[in-house]
């Protein structure tokens, strides 16, 4: 059997894949529950999460956000984020340092985001990291497909 495909995933990715069942999130989902995709978490990132779920517009209960958590964190590898931050490219937005970090520290094969201001440092940061930032669709169908 292959070793997993070690992947940050963003919170929108994650989302996506545990509220839509088809599609490219759908397959993603079916790919860290059978182990040929192994998210990668920290507790900033599993913070953010959290977060997120509660939010309004979700209409989700605690026991619903809580299943939701307990399909996608028992198949993540937990990752300590070591106080002094592993450099990475400058980004426009400081919220997603997180997974910058996390995928450095990880040491991810792939960050997997449609956050454009994560996009923009894809080259830098693949040079620097060694870490490819995707799209969720490009990810999917080069890594999740059956």
């Amino acid at each position: 059997m292959n070793l997993p495909v070690r992947a940050v995933l963003d919170t929108n990715v994650v989302l996506s894949g545990l509220v839509f069942r088809g599609g490219a999130a759908g397959q993603l989902r079916l790919a860290w529950q059978r182990g040929r995709v192994l998210p990668l978490v920290s507790t900033a990132t599993v913070q953010e999460l959290i977060r997120v779920l509660a939010y309004p517009k979700f209409c989700l209960s605690q026991d619903e956000q809580d299943e939701l958590l307990a399909d996608y964190l028992p198949y993540a590898e937990t990752v300590r984020i070591p106080q002094k931050l592993p450099w990475v490219p400058e980004c426009r937005d400081a919220l997603d340092l997180p997974f910058m970090h996390l995928a450095v520290v990880g040491k991810a094969q792939f960050l997997v985001s449609g956050d454009l201001d994560l996009r923009a440092t894809a080259v830098e940061f693949e040079r620097a990291c060694a870490c490819s930032i995707v799209s969720l669709n490009e990810f999917s169908h080069n890594h999740c497909a059956d």
